[in-house]
C-alpha cells in the first residue's frame, strides 16, 4: 500500500473539495498502519439505461481508490430512484417504477465493470436495508433532521422562496442517502459538486449513530463536447460509452486541446507525470507532449476501455482514413427525403440528425461549419433543391447521405 503522501496526492487529482482533508489522512494513516482497506461509498440513482462519460467521472475515481488498495461499494439506489432526487431541478422529479429501476440497475452493473474491477467492488442495492424498514423507523430517521436544515440545500431554498412545489417525499431522499452510509459504514463518500448537502446529511446521520463520520469528495462535473456545458444527452454534447468505437474516437477528436487536458485529468488512466506532461505541450512548455498526438492516446485509450484494444486500433485507423487524407466514410448514414420543394438548410441539417435543432443548425453554418457536396455553406438562410443525392457535413466528423425522391 502506498504512503498517505501518496495516496492524498492521487485522491487529490480533479476533487473538488475533500471533507475534511486532516481527517481523511487519520483513515488513510490508520488503514496503512493496520492494513485494512477503506470502505469508499458512491451511490448512482438507475435514472437512464445508458451511461456517458461524464457519469464515469466519479467512476475513475471509485477505480483510483481500488488501485490504492480499498474496498469501493458500487451502491446502486434501487429504493431512492422510486424517489427521485430533485438536485439541480426546480421542480419534483418523477419517480421510477420499480420495473424500470431494476432495468436500468442492471444495466449499470454491466456498465461499470468496464471501469471497476469486478474483484474490489461490492454492488450493493439500498432497498436491501430500506425495503425492510417500518413506516415507525422511517419516522424516527425523519426525526432526526429539521425542516431549516432541508431549506439550506439550495434547490429548496430556491424553490421554497419561489413559491414552488415541494413534496414531502422529496425530503427524504437526502435522509435515505444518508442512511445508506450509516447502513454501510462507509469510509469515505463521493459524489459530484451538485450532490454536497446530501453527502453532508451522510455524515451528520452518521454521528448521530455513533459511528466515525465519512469523509466527502466532490467531484466536478464534467463539460460536454462544447467545453461549455455539463455534458448531457439532451444537449447532444456527449461521448456515450456504448456507442460505436469510431463514434468515440471521432468525438474525442473533435475537443479543443484545453478541454483534453480536463478530460486526461478526470477520465483516464494516466499518471501523474503523463498528465504533466500532456499539460505542458497545451501550454507550449519544453517536454511537453504534442496536443494530436495527446489527444490521439486519449481516444485510444477510452476506444480500448470500453470496445477493446483492436477496436481502437481500427478506430484510429478509420479516423486516419477519413480526415488524414480529406475521405468522406463510406458508410455513413443515409437519409431519405420526400420534398418537392426547396428545403431549409436548417430544417435539412436537422431532418438528417446532424444538428438537434434548427438553432443549432443556424450557429453551425454561422461559425463555417457545414459542407454540402464538399462546398462549404455560408448562408444560413439557404433554400437547397432537391436533387438526386447530396452529401452533407456538419463539423469535422458528422455527416449524411441525403437522397431526394
Amino acid at each position: 500500500m502506498k504512503s498517505v503522501q501518496e495516496q492524498m496526492d492521487v485522491i487529490r487529482r480533479g476533487a473538488v473539495e475533500i471533507l475534511v482533508e486532516s481527517e481523511l489522512e487519520e483513515k488513510l494513516r490508520d488503514s496503512v498502519k493496520n492494513g485494512v482497506p477503506l470502505k469508499i461509498k458512491a451511490g448512482f440513482d438507475p435514472t437512464a439505461p445508458d451511461l456517458h462519460l461524464g457519469h464515469t467521472v466519479l467512476i475513475q475515481k471509485l477505480k483510483q481508490f481500488q488501485d490504492l488498495g480499498h474496498q469501493v461499494h458500487f451502491l446502486i439506489g434501487d429504493f431512492t430512484g422510486m424517489i427521485g432526487d430533485p438536485t439541480g431541478k426546480n421542480e419534483t422529479r418523477k419517480p421510477l417504477t420499480r420495473e424500470q429501476v431494476l432495468a436500468n440497475a442492471q444495466t449499470y452493473k454491466e456498465q461499470v465493470f468496464k471501469i471497476l474491477d469486478p474483484e474490489r467492488t461490492t454492488v450493493v442495492f439500498n432497498s436491501t436495508w430500506m425495503g425492510p424498514m417500518s413506516a415507525a423507523d422511517l419516522i424516527g430517521l425523519a426525526a432526526r433532521h429539521t425542516v431549516a436544515r432541508m431549506l439550506e440545500r439550495d434547490d429548496f431554498h430556491k424553490r421554497f422562496t419561489s413559491h414552488q412545489p415541494i413534496a414531502i417525499h422529496e425530503f427524504l431522499y437526502p435522509l435515505v442517502q444518508g442512511y445508506d452510509s450509516v447502513a454501510l459504514h462507509a469510509d469515505v463518500e463521493l459524489g459530484g459538486t451538485d450532490q454536497k448537502f446530501n453527502l453532508l446529511v451522510g455524515r451528520e446521520l452518521q454521528k448521530q449513530f455513533g459511528q466515525r463520520p465519512q469523509s466527502v469528495l466532490t467531484m466536478p462535473l464534467l463539460e460536454g463536447l462544447d467545453g461549455v456545458n455539463k455534458m448531457s444527452k439532451s444537449l447532444g454534447n456527449y461521448i456515450g460509452i456504448t456507442e460505436p468505437p469510431g463514434e468515440i474516437y471521432g468525438k474525442v477528436m473533435s475537443i479543443s486541446d484545453e478541454l483534453m487536458v480536463r478530460y486526461f485529468e478526470l477520465v483516464s488512466d494516466a499518471d501523474l507525470a503523463t498528465l504533466g506532461r500532456v499539460r505542458a505541450g497545451v501550454l507550449g512548455q519544453d517536454g511537453g507532449a504534442h496536443p494530436m498526438e495527446s489527444k490521439k492516446a486519449l481516444a485510444r485509450e477510452l476506444v480500448g476501455r470500453f470496445h477493446g484494444a483492436d477496436q481502437a486500433l481500427l478506430a484510429e485507423e478509420g479516423f486516419t482514413q477519413q480526415f488524414g487524407q480529406k475521405e468522406v466514410p463510406a458508410d455513413i448514414p443515409v437519409f431519405k427525403l420526400s420534398v418537392s420543394e426547396p428545403i431549409w438548410i436548417c430544417r435539412l441539417l436537422t431532418e438528417a440528425g446532424i444538428t438537434a435543432s434548427n438553432g443549432e443548425a443556424r450557429r453551425l453554418v454561422l461559425q463555417g461549419g457545414v459542407k454540402l457536396d464538399g462546398e462549404k455553406v455560408v448562408d444560413a438562410d439557404q433554400e437547397i433543391t432537391p436533387r438526386g443525392e447530396i452529401v452533407l457535413q456538419g463539423g469535422k466528423r458528422r455527416f449524411a447521405r441525403v437522397l431526394f425522391g
